[in-house]
């Protein structure tokens, strides 16, 4: 073959993989979701009294978040750790982890079922459910976690990863994708309510009572970034 051909298929293959090289280079995303959430922050989206809970102001602990505070720190932009109580003596405890980078592996949302049993809980159960609310439903993951002979703690969590509720892996990746095509970076938040109840199926319904009541309490640009429901 002549040598005038083999320099042209050169050339045309070298423009082809520059041209790849460069389309790879436009799909990488660059903008964060997180820089387009103005005023967002916890502790004005989250009411402190709601239908017939208050805040417990003088609980102490209880939350589970095993990592050290500077670990937190790190994998989480905000953290808010609050106790409610109802009339009838009921209590709940809610926990909302915010990261603004989803797609640096180092600091992702770290999962219940992960940090509960670093905690020394036993993992007993773990199932997918929906709850439905008067604005959407919710698809959430249930734990049955216990610590000790009398300690029980059910749990009911659920994730928004960039504008969608994902309860992790394939949800996720295509919640990545998704924003990713428009150039931007997920951000991720972790909602999870728990109580201490022996009886699991009655501390359910005592959680979806309190997230009904949450939700309907929330402005709409609240729900829609801490719930995923527009």
């Amino acid at each position: 073959m002549p040598d005038s051909v083999l320099t042209r298929r050169a050339a045309i293959a070298s423009a082809l993989m520059a041209a790849a090289s460069a389309a790879g280079w436009a799909m990488v995303p660059t903008r964060m979701m997180a820089r387009e959430r103005v005023g967002f922050d916890l502790e004005k989206l989250v009411p402190k009294a709601f239908g017939e809970w208050q805040m417990d102001t003088r609980a102490i602990g209880g939350i589970v978040n095993p990592q050290t505070e500077a670990l937190l720190n790190r994998l989480y932009s905000q953290l808010l750790n609050r106790t409610y109580v109802n009339a009838a003596g009921h209590g709940i405890m809610l926990s909302i982890a915010y990261g603004d980078d989803q797609a640096d592996d180092s600091v992702q949302l770290h999962y219940p079922e992960v940090c509960y049993p670093a905690q020394g809980f036993q993992l007993k159960s773990n199932h997918k459910d929906v709850i439905q609310l008067q604005q959407g439903a919710v698809r959430v993951k249930r734990l049955e976690t216990q610590r000790s002979d009398n300690y029980f703690e059910p749990v009911t969590y659920w994730t928004i990863i960039g504008d969608q509720q994902s309860l992790g892996g394939l949800d996720r990746k295509i919640a990545e994708i998704r924003r990713g095509l428009h150039g931007e970076i997920v951000d991720g938040l972790l909602f999870r309510v728990s109580s201490r109840d022996v009886d699991t199926a009655a501390g359910f319904r005592i959680q979806d009572a309190f997230i009904r009541d949450i939700v309907a309490a929330m402005t709409p640009d609240a729900r829609r970034q801490l719930v995923g429901l527009g």
